[in-house]
């Protein structure tokens, strides 16, 4: 009943600021896979299969066009190269394009350029074996945490192997923080507490509502007055199996048509330079913003007990739910 409660009030949230008179347009993409999970599961082929079996079930009907985003280190080093091929085909049989992420989600800010382009090309073999064996090439690309590097000789030297790789930089324009709600999403799993699971989802759906209340309109500043096609960050991981469809939805809610990576791009939008220097990962909105000279206003949080409980371990999260 609370959950259907919630939900209706996000939808209604949604209609009541109906899409402007233009069409607006989404590239669903999805980071972390194969899966944002424990060791266990990601060293555990059957389980992995099917984790990733449903969730491109839940997917597939639909229709999102998306794209997805491969670390392929996040496989067990003695099950990757029998097992993360048929995972991948999955994704791809459900319908979406791959993109790598590297290897094993490098930290820019820790490390050298040389050794990011390093991780990049190791992350590739695979990705680029599945694709090409359906005579498609491995052109995406996507930075982890968002972080194109702190300095300009590192965001430069980046940027020039990228390009020299023959990659196209998947830019995010929406990012929800979904990554957040979905490690407390995790640890109330891992605690079987099914209520509180429940609240965290039902906070997440309303929490991309009020994102999106934000985000359009900022866009459509960027963008000299017309909401430019939008790039959705989300994640691979338990959360979205549950409650993705209802952000689905949400976005039907408000005028969206569901688009692949490369229409989206299309958009003129996306050949706005980027001069965004700094250690954070961001939307490409706030670094078109900068670029301009023009001053980012940031996108609401998410609710304080969803980050207090994100900082915490497993065992403190009944407190801090609980707390007023």
């Amino acid at each position: 009943m609370m959950r259907t409660l919630i939900f209706s009030l996000a939808l209604a949230l949604a209609l009541a600021h109906p899409a402007v008179s233009q069409e607006r347009r989404v590239a669903v993409t999805f980071d972390d896979l194969p899966f944002q999970a424990d060791e266990a599961t990601l060293c555990n082929p059957a389980r992995m299969m099917a984790v990733t079996q449903d969730f491109v079930a839940m997917l597939k009907p639909l229709d999102t066009h998306g794209a997805a985003f491969v670390n392929a280190g996040r496989m067990c080093d003695a099950e990757r190269d029998a097992t993360l091929p048929p995972i991948l085909n999955i994704w791809l049989d459900g319908g979406l394009d791959l993109g790598n992420h590297t290897f094993s989600h490098i930290n820019i800010h820790r490390t050298t350029a040389e050794a990011y382009l390093a991780d990049v090309d190791a992350g590739s073999p695979i990705v680029r074996d599945v694709l090409e064996a359906r005579g498609k090439p491995l052109r995406w690309f996507r930075h982890p945490y968002l972080f194109t590097g702190e300095t300009p000789q590192k965001h430069d030297a980046i940027a020039v192997g990228l390009a020299q790789r023959g990659y196209t930089v998947a830019p995010v324009t929406i990012d929800n923080n979904d990554w957040m709600f979905a490690d407390v999403y995790r640890k109330a799993e891992q605690l079987g507490d099914k209520a509180l699971m429940q609240r965290t989802g039902q906070a997440y759906v309303v929490h991309m509502t009020t994102v999106l209340e934000f985000f359009e309109p900022y866009s459509a500043e960027v963008a000299g007055g017309r909401e430019p096609a939008q790039v959705l960050l989300l994640h691979a991981n338990s959360l979205n199996q549950t409650y993705y469809p209802q952000i689905h939805d949400l976005y039907l809610a408000r005028g969206y048509r569901f688009v692949p990576l490369e229409e989206a791009l299309a958009d003129p939008i996306y050949s706005h330079e980027d001069r965004y220097v700094r250690a954070n990962g961001i939307s490409w909105l706030h670094r078109w913003m900068q670029t301009d000279g023009r001053p980012i206003r940031w996108e609401p949080e998410p609710p304080a007990w969803i980050v207090a409980a994100n900082k915490a371990p497993a065992s403190e999260l009944h407190a801090i739910a609980s707390a007023p």
